[in-house]
């Protein structure tokens, strides 16, 4: 089990648990494991990330590393930059959704994908045994980087019938959360000529806004700006960029698991016979979907590192979790919210429906998350619970606890904080209403015992 990296990263309290002195040993670990550079080196709009980024960046040029700094660009942008621009790897610093007071840093390989789980035990073990290159005398250099963000938005736009969006004049709302899509998402939507309205667009470190992830509670505001400006639909990022929930045309927001289904049968519509990649936490209508296309699904432990380290080696067309985090293998195997923007108005493009009727037309499903605060220490008191409870159980991640096929309750720890997420599919939503009310009072009376 890795001891510093989580679902997503290393993140931590900035100043508490996540040091200076434990970012600078640990880049040391990273710059050990890349061997080489240039590094690029790219940061959210979090108001410790500055600093972090002089650590990382002197600490690799201690050993030798040349990096180039691409500033405050969102998690995808940087990833396809290094594989774009020929990096031998990436350092985002970021903690993503997580509340203000976080940070971290989260390597990509020179793929332009998040590194793998073994790689993640690689660099934790130099870190551990202090194995990293000692002190050369041939010191790496830092410049900036300044073609990483046209390299992204002009990929993006590679991929999709730009010519017939740009004739749609579409309506957009834009709710950046006041996070790194910022500087890409509104240049991204006057390249293809949309109309766009623009919420919680000031980068802030503080996230005033919304907080730093989009979810159905607090996206209001979003969903009033699509009634108010008749737009075609609404988007809202989390703090770093790769992760979107949709509003259609009526103001109604948009489950990622809703949003990747309607996604998924756009993409398949014109490549059947594909593969697609998700988490054991999705909902179950993905396989009915994809067999209609001779289509098929694999899925994975949950978080993004876990699907995209899977996409690569299989060459998946497709791969997204629940959480509105979605990939699109052949421009990246990993989320990237602005490429899921481009995807949702090339399928709006393709269609004479409004985003509304398109998701009439899905197969229903009612699929729902919440949490339960849970220190680390009684996690497997509270598995091991349900385990007994329920032994016929997959616990490869966590607990997933199968009714039936469409019915089911899964259960497992945050990798990113000190929480329990509680995940559930019901084949109507009053059943679905009564499972959570069950198995989070399961939860909660197990974790007090």
């Amino acid at each position: 089990m890795a001891k510093f990296f989580g679902t997503n990263g290393i993140r931590g309290v900035f100043d508490e648990d996540f040091t200076l002195d434990f970012i600078h040993d640990m880049t040391l670990a990273i710059g050990t494991y890349f061997e080489k550079g240039p590094i690029l080196i790219g940061y959210d709009g979090r108001n410790s990330s500055p600093i972090i980024c002089k650590v990382v960046t002197s600490t690799l040029n201690s050993i030798g590393i040349d990096c180039n700094v691409a500033g405050i660009v969102p998690t995808p942008c940087l990833e396809f930059a290094v594989k774009k621009l020929g990096y031998s790897g990436g350092i985002m610093i970021t903690a993503s959704h997580n509340p203000p007071q976080y940070n971290g840093i989260k390597p990509a390989a020179s793929d332009g994908v998040e590194i793998s789980r073994e790689d993640e035990l690689v660099i934790e073990d130099i870190y551990i045994k202090k194995n990293w290159i000692k002190n050369s005398t041939n010191w790496g250099t830092t410049k900036k980087e300044e073609r990483a963000i046209d390299v992204y938005l002009n990929g993006i736009a590679s991929q999709v019938n730009s010519k017939l969006i740009e004739s749609k004049h579409f309506k957009v709302v834009l709710d950046l959360g006041n996070g790194a899509q910022a500087v890409s998402a509104p240049d991204f939507c006057k390249l293809i000529n949309c109309e766009t309205f623009l919420v919680n667009e000031n980068i802030d470190g503080a996230f005033p806004g919304r907080g730093s992830e989009p979810t159905p509670q607090n996206l209001s505001e979003l969903s009033k700006t699509v009634i108010q400006n008749n737009a075609d639909l609404g988007i809202a990022f989390d703090g770093d960029g790769d992760r979107s929930i949709f509003c259609d045309n009526k103001g109604n927001i948009l489950t990622g698991d809703k949003s990747a289904l309607l996604l998924t049968k756009h993409i398949l519509t014109n490549n059947p016979n594909s593969l697609v990649v998700t988490c054991l936490n999705s909902g179950s209508n993905i396989e009915v979907l994809a067999e209609q296309f001779g289509s098929k699904v694999i899925r994975t432990k949950v978080g993004s590192v876990e699907v995209s380290r899977k996409m690569v080696p299989t060459d998946a067309l497709i791969g997204f979790e629940e959480n509105g985090g979605f990939m699109f293998g052949k421009h990246n195997q990993v989320r990237d919210g602005c490429m899921t923007l481009a995807l949702m108005l090339d399928l709006l493009a393709a269609s004479s429906n409004p985003l509304s009727d398109e998701i009439s037309n899905l197969p229903p499903s009612f699929t729902t998350k919440d949490k339960v605060s849970c220190s680390p220490e009684n996690v497997p008191k509270l598995i091991s619970s349900l385990k007994d409870e329920f032994p016929n159980s997959d616990t490869s991640d966590g607990i997933k606890i199968n009714i039936d096929s469409r019915n089911w309750v899964m259960i497992r720890p945050s990798g990113t904080e000190p929480i329990v997420r509680v995940y559930a599919e019901a084949q109507s939503q009053e059943k679905l209403d009564d499972l959570m009310s069950e198995y989070l009072q399961k939860v909660k009376t197990i974790i007090s015992r």
